[in-house]
């Protein structure tokens, strides 16, 4: 349901969470323990097939890609470069009542292939053929 400003309520929310996320991160600096209980929090609360994604993701990204730094992005799990941009994040399917969830690239990704690339992968299952496509996508995107 649109409000009179054009956002669902869902959305609302995930503007003002970003907004906290903003003001936490800014008195946490670069603090990777912080990064780190920040996103666990995210991923506590999920169910299913989103916390399977959202804990693969963590995963993966920890083992290729030990460098990108543990973030929330309005309130989604994520992982960030040196500089503090998203590189990439799991929107979970309950967040929005999507009916997958989906795993983004930010433009900070190197993902660049030509004229075109993917930004984002929509999931419905966490699935060995998909966590090795995933790792290859983190290790690039990384750097």
């Amino acid at each position: 349901m649109a409000t009179s400003e054009g956002l669902s309520a869902d959305e609302r929310a995930a503007v003002k969470q970003r907004a906290k996320e903003l003001r936490e991160q800014e008195k946490a600096g670069k603090n990777r323990a912080a990064g780190e209980k920040a996103v666990r929090e995210a991923i506590e609360p999920l169910e299913g097939t989103d916390r399977d994604i959202a804990e693969g993701l963590y995963r993966v990204v920890t083992e290729v890609a030990p460098a990108l730094v543990p973030k929330t992005y309005y309130g989604m799990p994520g992982f960030a470069n040196a500089a503090g941009k998203i590189v990439v994040f799991v929107q979970p399917a309950a967040k929005f009542g999507t009916r997958y969830a989906t795993v983004g690239f930010d433009p900070a990704a190197q993902l660049d292939d030509g004229d075109y690339w993917p930004t984002a992968f929509a999931v419905l299952a966490w699935t060995p053929a998909f966590e090795e496509r995933l790792t290859a996508l983190v290790r690039a995107a990384a750097g």
